[in-house]
Protein backbone atom coordinates (compact mmCIF):
# COMPACT_ATOMS: atom_id res chain seq x y z
CA UNK A 1 0.00 0.00 0.00
CA UNK A 2 2.95 2.39 0.52
CA UNK A 3 4.42 1.69 -2.21
CA UNK A 4 1.26 4.03 -3.70
CA UNK A 5 1.58 6.98 -1.86
CA UNK A 6 2.61 7.34 2.10
CA UNK A 7 0.35 6.50 4.45
CA UNK A 8 -0.52 6.00 7.97
CA UNK A 9 -1.27 2.78 9.63
CA UNK A 10 -5.70 3.03 9.78
CA UNK A 11 -5.20 4.33 6.33
CA UNK A 12 -3.09 1.07 5.50
CA UNK A 13 -5.62 -0.96 6.87
CA UNK A 14 -8.38 0.33 5.52
CA UNK A 15 -6.78 0.41 1.77
CA UNK A 16 -5.77 -3.35 2.11
CA UNK A 17 -9.98 -4.19 2.58
CA UNK A 18 -10.84 -1.91 0.48
CA UNK A 19 -8.39 -3.53 -2.17
CA UNK A 20 -9.32 -6.73 -1.18
CA UNK A 21 -12.90 -6.85 -1.35
CA UNK A 22 -13.11 -6.84 2.15
CA UNK A 23 -11.08 -10.45 2.56
CA UNK A 24 -7.61 -9.67 3.71
CA UNK A 25 -7.98 -7.89 7.01
CA UNK A 26 -5.32 -7.12 9.18
CA UNK A 27 -5.48 -6.28 13.09
CA UNK A 28 -3.67 -3.38 14.27
CA UNK A 29 -1.97 -6.26 16.82
CA UNK A 30 -0.60 -7.52 13.19
CA UNK A 31 -0.01 -4.21 11.44
CA UNK A 32 2.12 -1.79 13.47
CA UNK A 33 4.58 -4.50 14.18
CA UNK A 34 5.27 -5.25 10.34
CA UNK A 35 5.16 -1.49 10.15
CA UNK A 36 7.92 -1.14 12.71
CA UNK A 37 10.05 -3.90 11.93
CA UNK A 38 9.88 -2.82 8.10
CA UNK A 39 10.95 0.66 9.41
CA UNK A 40 13.83 -0.61 11.32
CA UNK A 41 15.30 -2.85 8.22
CA UNK A 42 15.32 0.34 6.42
CA UNK A 43 12.85 -0.47 4.15
CA UNK A 44 10.25 1.72 5.30
CA UNK A 45 10.63 5.34 6.59
CA UNK A 46 8.38 7.44 9.05
CA UNK A 47 7.38 10.95 9.53
CA UNK A 48 4.88 13.01 11.98
CA UNK A 49 2.11 14.45 9.93
CA UNK A 50 -1.61 15.74 10.52
CA UNK A 51 -3.94 13.29 9.21
CA UNK A 52 -6.87 13.73 7.10
CA UNK A 53 -9.00 14.12 10.42
CA UNK A 54 -6.82 16.48 12.04
CA UNK A 55 -4.99 14.16 14.30
CA UNK A 56 -1.10 13.56 14.59
CA UNK A 57 -0.28 10.39 12.56
CA UNK A 58 3.01 8.36 11.75
CA UNK A 59 3.04 8.39 8.03
CA UNK A 60 5.26 5.47 6.41
CA UNK A 61 6.44 5.59 3.24
CA UNK A 62 8.49 2.88 1.36
CA UNK A 63 12.49 4.00 0.82
CA UNK A 64 14.57 2.96 -2.36
CA UNK A 65 15.81 -0.62 -0.23
CA UNK A 66 12.13 -0.58 -0.01
CA UNK A 67 11.46 -0.47 -3.45
CA UNK A 68 14.33 -2.85 -4.49
CA UNK A 69 12.97 -5.36 -2.20
CA UNK A 70 9.53 -5.19 -2.72
CA UNK A 71 10.58 -5.82 -6.72
CA UNK A 72 12.09 -9.43 -5.35
CA UNK A 73 9.10 -10.09 -3.88
CA UNK A 74 6.47 -9.99 -6.07
CA UNK A 75 8.83 -12.22 -8.52
CA UNK A 76 8.92 -14.90 -5.89
CA UNK A 77 4.85 -14.47 -5.62
CA UNK A 78 4.51 -14.76 -9.24
CA UNK A 79 6.50 -18.21 -9.67
CA UNK A 80 5.08 -18.86 -6.36
CA UNK A 81 1.28 -18.76 -7.00
CA UNK A 82 1.99 -19.77 -10.54
CA UNK A 83 3.62 -23.40 -9.37
CA UNK A 84 0.43 -23.28 -7.05
CA UNK A 85 -1.84 -22.78 -9.60
CA UNK A 86 -0.54 -25.23 -12.12
CA UNK A 87 -0.52 -28.07 -9.48
CA UNK A 88 -3.87 -26.86 -8.28
CA UNK A 89 -5.28 -27.08 -12.25
CA UNK A 90 -6.20 -31.06 -13.12
CA UNK A 91 -4.63 -31.99 -16.67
Amino acid sequence: MVALEPMHGLGISQRLRSRSAEVLQVSHGSLYPALHKLEHEGLLRATWRQSESGKRAKYYAITKAGSKRLGKELKSWARLSHAISFVLTPP
